[in-house]
């Protein structure tokens, strides 16, 4: 018994050590895309992302990676990173160029307007969301968007002077918004706690989907479904949430509000017994955390360089208090539009803050597979993933010198076109955020206003340091001073720990 157990032992270890060999010689030395420089566990597995995608961290490591290796670098036996201008026309301005097939084993049984690779079946999706997001539509819903605000500036005011988390507190606002343009329902995030386990929802789901992408086996492996054996789970209290606001909404009237339930003329149709498999379920589960998440990390980057800028917190309530008189005519239109430095201030912030600090995997369409393409003149061979580290671009010094200060002048400078071409915090092209207009008015909004109403600064002590970045290599804890973001596909972070001051008798408008 002991010596067949021996052989098998040997037998199994030999095939093993005889395969992995194999796979590394073809990686390393007859792959097409050996002659491109990266780590070699990257070279020869996908575990290279993976774990980098576990710890959360994988953005600093791929920057790090481009700081020693250059601008193209091979993160993956099939996949290879930039960080140029060049590269992110090529490959996000390439009509012949759609998204990676991981996007869909990530997330399988969904077909939304972020998810589907379709070309085809993308353009009337993106349309459908077009028609939420657009200028026509922004205006009718500031009213409620201009309410749920005050909502947020009478939380500050509550807060007595106490130290304020911005990253819970601009995601409650995000989120509220979400629900209301989404489906015309009010969360209460902000002033109530029944729905506040969705943040954390959110913020797994989104890492989840971020390792999948990174480490495909993963997906194929499919964790969570041993969770989904029990009802009690919080992402089945979250798909209780969502039903329960689209629900609510097709009980209304479809014209009742501006909405993304608005659009769906055929609503009567709808069989909310079973609405997992209409076409609005997939494209709610992407519109909820879409519309709050991104909106919210840009806020709290926002409100975290300022506190630790002086001089462009100063400029900035300069521009606000001599542009506007009055809090209550603080609204979207020339005048807001007009602040410059408010929108060169939220433009630095989502340059050193992206949203989305990953790689946003792209591969040829259907047609094209077959056949190599350029990607800023390197000759990519067929069946490669290519994408640009948006958190690396944005920190490369070559478009943005002393990239890891705050310097919002740069967005209005001699350099600024070179800077607005090394930009892509809402990516660019075809599959470009559909909600980046939405996203400058909403926080545009909130900032003006809260600079109206409050002067503000870091919390005293320990707990003003939440946030930001400790002294270590870049691949570990991010720079001293850096808003810390995590790598989750969409950013998660936790601060600033702010301490709001309010001016004078003006938030008595607020009471």
């Amino acid at each position: 018994m002991i010596t067949m157990i021996n052989f098998i032992i040997t037998y199994v270890s030999t095939v093993l050590v005889l395969y992995y060999t194999y796979v590394f010689g073809l990686c390393l030395l007859f792959h097409p895309l050996r002659k491109y420089r990266g780590p070699l566990a990257a070279r020869v597995s996908y575990a290279y992302s993976g774990y980098f995608a576990l710890k959360r961290n994988l953005h600093l490591k791929i920057h790090e990676t481009h700081s020693e290796l250059g601008p193209v670098v091979r993160l993956a036996p099939d996949r290879l990173v930039f960080n140029t201008i060049e590269a992110l026309r090529d490959i996000y301005q390439n009509e012949k160029i759609t998204k990676s097939h991981v996007y869909t084993e990530a997330q399988q049984g969904q077909h939304n307007v972020f998810i589907t690779t379709d070309k085809a079946k993308h353009r009337p999706k993106r349309r459908l969301i077009g028609r939420v997001l657009s200028e026509q539509s922004m205006r009718v819903f500031e009213p409620t968007m201009k309410e749920l605000i005050d909502r947020f500036l009478k939380q500050l005011l509550l807060s007595n002077r106490g130290p304020v988390n911005m990253t819970h507190t601009c995601r409650y606002l995000g989120l509220d918004i979400a629900g209301q343009l989404g489906f015309g329902y009010d969360l209460k995030l902000q002033t109530e706690d029944t729905n506040r386990f969705l943040t954390d929802i959110l913020s797994l789901g989104s890492f989840r989907i971020n390792l999948y992408m990174q480490f495909p086996l993963m997906a194929k492996v499919r964790p969570e479904l041993l969770m989904g054996l029990f009802p009690s789970q919080p992402r089945q209290k979250f798909m209780g949430v969502v039903k329960t606001m689209i629900s609510s909404r097709l009980a209304q009237p479809s014209d009742a509000k501006q909405d993304l339930l608005s659009v769906f003329k055929d609503k009567a149709n709808i069989d909310i017994e079973n609405i997992k498999q209409e076409e609005l379920w997939t494209e709610a589960l992407f519109f909820f955390p879409a519309g709050g998440e991104t909106t919210a990390t840009a806020m709290a980057a926002c409100f975290f360089y300022l506190s630790r800028n002086p001089e462009c917190y100063q400029t900035l309530v300069e521009e606000i208090r001599t542009t506007f008189n009055s809090g209550a005519k603080i609204h979207n239109g020339p005048r807001l539009a007009g602040c410059r430095y408010l929108r060169a201030c939220i433009d630095e912030s989502l340059r050193m803050c992206p949203p989305a600090p990953g790689t946003l995997w792209r591969e040829p369409v259907a047609e094209y597979k077959n056949q190599p393409f350029v990607v800023d003149g390197h000759v990519v061979p067929p069946g490669t993933q290519v994408g640009v580290n948006i958190y690396s671009l944005h920190h490369n010094e070559k478009y943005f010198p002393n990239s890891f200060e705050f310097q919002p002048e740069r967005w209005l400078g001699d350099n600024k076109d070179m800077v607005h071409k090394a930009f892509a915090a809402f990516s660019i092209g075809s599959r470009g955020c559909a909600g980046k207009a939405m996203a400058y008015h909403e926080v545009s909004l909130v900032l003006a206003k809260t600079l109206w109403y409050f002067d503000f600064e870091v919390a005293p002590g320990k707990i003003g340091e939440l946030g930001a970045g400790k002294p270590g290599i870049a691949g570990a804890r991010g720079r001293q001073g850096e808003f810390q973001v995590y790598d989750t596909f969409s950013a998660s972070h936790d601060g600033p720990n702010l301490v709001f001051h309010p001016r004078d008798d003006l938030c008595n408008e607020l009471v």
